[in-house]
């Protein structure tokens, strides 16, 4: 549905000119059949036969007219339009593991570059925020339409550290929220007792990671948060299983792409998980993401199409009017 508003309402007063011409109309009709009765009884002229169609000219002319002054008054019509909205978070995974290079030219480097297309791709109505998590998660970059702000914060990304996949999930939810969350087991760990964080459908976190997760703190306590607020999680996994090995402090270190974490955080969520083996793939990943469409009013000014419509008006009654009279009027 659509609503119809006027920019100059004011020149609607140009339609006090439509029943002066319906007067006028009626007058000179009244006078040509005086005359013709006139003439008439003299034996002049035959009485002219009644014509069903006669008015129809004259009609579509002063139609046309009311039209036309209508266009003059700048119409709007409201439309409601399908787009695109929503928060996605773009979760990194900034540990040691993330230097691999058995996706080129590192794990962290081809996720960055698929993330810059991804931001590209974007609509304005789409908030993105940006997560770096390693031992931790850090916000980096809050939910915003700011498409530079949020370049720059996954250019200042690098790699270092252990991995917490729940820490990614939370500083999403963090992200998303916008005040730290904690895991539901905090509470009995000293932590202060976390309030409810609400509902927030048409978000996502993109969790970009190769799964292997360094410390003893399983990620599905955060994904059952996650699924709670409605937040879905789409985990992408970085990396090989055969994996490679990482010089960390003079040591290496093996490293393989851990698939199983994170097909239970996707399935909870009502997210997917997807594997992501080369920059290709990982751009076609982002792809595949599917965001919230909802409706919005937008305004249109249609004076042009209400011009259009007189003007075919116009045209319908001066053809009617030469073919039945010879002239226009």
């Amino acid at each position: 549905m659509s609503e119809l508003s006027l920019l100059w309402p004011w020149a609607l007063l140009g339609l006090l000119v439509i029943p002066l011409l319906v007067i006028g109309y009626r007058r000179v009709l009244r006078v040509q059949e005086a005359r013709r009765a006139a003439l008439a009884a003299d034996g002049l002229v035959m009485p002219a036969p009644r014509r069903r169609w006669r008015h129809l000219g004259p009609a579509l002319l002063i139609a046309a007219l009311a039209v036309m002054v209508l266009s003059l008054t700048r119409p709007v019509a409201s439309v409601a339009e399908p787009h695109r909205e929503g928060t996605v978070v773009l979760a990194f995974d900034v540990s040691n593991s993330m230097g691999a290079t058995d996706v080129k030219p590192t794990r962290l480097e081809a996720a960055k570059a698929a993330a810059r297309a991804f931001v590209a791709r974007q609509p304005a109505s789409v908030r993105i925020a940006v997560v770096a998590f390693g031992a931790t998660g850090l916000v980096t970059q809050r939910p915003t339409d700011d498409r530079t702000a949020v370049l720059a914060a996954v250019a200042r990304l690098r790699a270092s550290g252990d991995t917490s996949l729940s820490d990614g999930i939370l500083g999403g939810l963090s992200a998303i929220v916008g005040k730290p969350v904690k895991a539901p087991g905090d509470a009995e760990k000293g932590a202060a007792e976390e309030s409810p964080i609400g509902y927030h459908g048409g978000t996502a976190i993109v969790l970009l990671t190769d799964g292997e997760d360094t410390t003893d703190r399983e990620p599905s306590g955060a994904a059952e948060l996650a699924s709670a607020a409605g937040v879905r999680i789409e985990p992408i996994g970085l990396g090989t299983p055969a994996g490679t090995t990482i010089q960390v402090d003079g040591f290496s270190i093996a490293t393989a792409l851990d698939e199983s974490s994170l097909q239970e955080v996707a399935e909870t969520t009502g997210g997917t998980y997807r594997r992501a083996s080369d920059a290709a793939t990982l751009a076609a990943v982002y792809d595949a993401i599917e965001l919230q469409w909802t409706t919005r009013t937008v305004p249109h000014e249609v004076t042009s199409w209400v011009a259009a419509f007189g003007a075919l008006l116009l045209l319908g009654g001066a053809t009617v009017s030469v073919l039945r009279q010879g002239r226009v009027i």
